[in-house]
């Protein structure tokens, strides 16, 4: 009961960003609401497979960590590029060719670690953590284009639901502590209910059974520039997953070692090509649940298990799938901020065992400069609109815009030849 009760705590906190893609892009594309309907449950089922792939671990694939699988945000504006130009069977076939591409390439991109010495992944980490917090935020308002957004409801919601999980998370332990998060967004439904700000039509209109079957949307079809885009989708995703495994391993307490990498890019490239398979998304790792691991205190793979089986069931059940869509976007912020800032937090942890001898001012400016990139890049996304669209992949992110700076820093000041001695100071610490 208590794995149960945890595992719906982690599908709580990735359940809202999990089917906001779908709604986009389905959305953006003008699918009609039978279409749309499926587009929603087979990604909530994707979400599933691909977290028991990559939590299972075998001589093929599988990180073996606890990490919570969901389609990448970095995919959603060049979907829709693709769908609109070349249709949506196009963007299909370019996922399943870039799934193919990540699992070829996957146990080369391993040998890669000596690339992500803690001034790396600690950047990255908290560079994720920096740039969700602004998302949180406008949920707490009411979520973007809300009619009441920033309402007085919206805001006591919010807060009263934050203060909720301090409180508990302060004053109760074991048990209780490790559930905060859930408690309290149970708290600030019940609350939502008597405010009337919860709508149940979602749940009345679901239907009971919703079956899935491969290539829904009809045959893929393969375009150069749409598959060339998705690769890079796929590649820029790899290097945010590599930031999530090293700080799922530091709170689990273990090295990720080259081989392990390796099995974690296999799975995702698995999970990316039965994506487009099932006309779902691109899977990533999702670093919402890094933060909800770290608050929770609890680190078994259990659990996650127990999450993958209930998002996968969900998908074939979209009456009971809906019943989390009742939680009010504002009660979701309210929680959001909290567990996004334990994402900053673990960041931050990471980036204090630094070296600090001689090469600690240079390594203080890949830190400057990656974050302040990638905070940047996410309060001015149209910096880089001019550049192709190829390369807005890598520059419209901040994530991935800080993440790139922090790579290319670390190459400058601590792996060329003059460098060199330093390199075993910043890398001993993720080889295995």
């Amino acid at each position: 009961m208590k794995n149960t009760t945890l595992g719906i705590q982690h599908l709580l906190a990735m359940y809202a960003g999990a089917v906001m893609i779908p709604l986009i892009v389905g959305a953006s594309l003008e699918l009609p609401s039978d279409q749309l309907t499926y587009l929603v449950a087979i990604d909530i089922l994707m979400c599933g497979v691909a977290t028991i792939l990559q939590v299972m671990s075998n001589r093929f694939f599988g990180i073996g960590l606890p990490v919570v699988l969901g389609c990448t945000f970095t995919a959603v504006g060049p979907m829709i590029g693709i769908g609109k130009e070349y249709g949506i069977s196009s963007i299909y076939g370019a996922i399943i060719v870039s799934g193919i591409f990540v699992i070829v390439i996957s146990g080369v991109f391993g040998q890669l670690v000596k690339f992500f010495p803690p001034v790396v992944t600690g950047s990255v980490v908290t560079i994720i953590g920096v740039t969700l917090i602004p998302v949180a935020i406008t949920n707490m308002g009411g979520g973007q284009g809300a009619e009441d957004f920033g309402s007085n409801s919206n805001i006591l919601l919010a807060f009263g639901t934050l203060l909720f999980i301090v409180l508990l998370y302060r004053f109760s332990t074991g048990f209780v502590k490790s559930v905060s998060i859930l408690l309290g967004l149970v708290a600030g439904t019940v609350a939502s209910i008597f405010m009337g700000k919860v709508d149940f039509t979602a749940f009345k209109e679901a239907n009971l059974f919703h079956m899935v079957h491969p290539f829904y949307f009809g045959t893929p079809t393969f375009d150069w520039s749409p598959i060339i885009t998705m690769i890079l989708v796929a590649m820029v995703s790899l290097v945010e997953s590599t930031g999530v495994y090293f700080a799922i391993g530091d709170i689990v307490d273990k090295k990720v070692s080259k081989k392990e990498l390796s099995k974690g890019y296999r799975a995702e490239g698995i999970a990316v090509l039965l994506g487009g398979i099932f006309n779902s998304f691109p899977y990533t790792t999702f670093s919402q649940n890094v933060g909800l691991l770290q608050m929770s205190g609890v680190k078994s793979k259990n659990v996650i298990y127990i999450t993958g089986a209930m998002l996968i069931a969900l998908g074939f059940i979209p009456k009971i799938a809906a019943i989390t869509t009742i939680i009010p976007v504002s009660v979701l912020g309210g929680a959001m901020l909290a567990m996004f800032g334990m994402v900053v937090a673990q960041g931050i942890k990471m980036l204090s065992k630094v070296a600090i001898a001689a090469d600690s001012q240079d390594n203080a400016m890949i830190i400057a400069c990656s974050i302040g990139m990638g905070l940047g890049v996410s309060v001015v996304p149209n910096l880089f609109v001019s550049l192709p669209s190829g390369i807005q992949i890598l520059t419209s992110n901040g994530i991935v815009a800080g993440s790139m700076t922090a790579i290319v820093l670390n190459i400058l000041f601590n792996m060329l030849p003059s460098k060199k001695g330093k390199v075993n100071l910043t890398t001993s610490e993720h080889e295995g």
